[in-house]
């Protein structure tokens, strides 16, 4: 079975492209394979399988959670350079909590340390603008359709 998420690769109404990311498993007995591509960039990570064979090691929560993370770190190099300032480390840990099969996610929180040889007050005010601009923490905060258009 393929099971294909397919987000539009521009803004509707206007000519602004967006870049254009996949996410592809491929999984069978003591095989898992994880593909990832952002437009032309080709990339994997190494995720084991689960002790029985089959199956992600990692769960769908872990790795939602992991996006959110990763994105906040990546956005924070990113913002702190058009600021002109150098970031030293970055730790994200993100937690939530998951019920019963099938139900969303709740209280989901991070906490980030920035270090950094710029003033506290400055680290700060790029915490906060990185939490109002990145994109995965936007997208769980305003809700997207996710659509099955294809199975096999």
């Amino acid at each position: 079975m393929v099971w294909v998420l397919s987000l539009p690769s521009q803004v509707p109404g206007t000519s602004e492209r967006k870049m254009k990311i996949n996410a592809r498993i491929q999984n069978s007995r003591n095989d898992h394979q994880v593909i990832l591509q952002t437009d032309d960039s080709i990339h994997s990570i190494n995720i084991p399988p689960k002790a029985s064979g089959f199956g992600s090691s990692a769960n769908g929560g872990e790795l939602l959670l992991l996006a959110v993370a990763t994105c906040y770190c990546n956005d924070i190099y990113r913002e702190a350079a058009h600021r002109k300032l150098a970031i030293d480390s970055v730790e994200v840990t993100v937690s939530g909590e998951f019920g019963k099969e099938g139900e969303p996610a709740r209280n989901i929180n991070y906490k980030v340390a920035v270090q950094a040889g710029f003033s506290q007050q400055e680290i700060l005010a790029l915490i906060d603008h990185v939490d109002k601009i990145a994109e995965i923490h936007n997208t769980l905060r305003r809700g997207i359709n996710v659509s099955l258009i294809n199975s096999e």
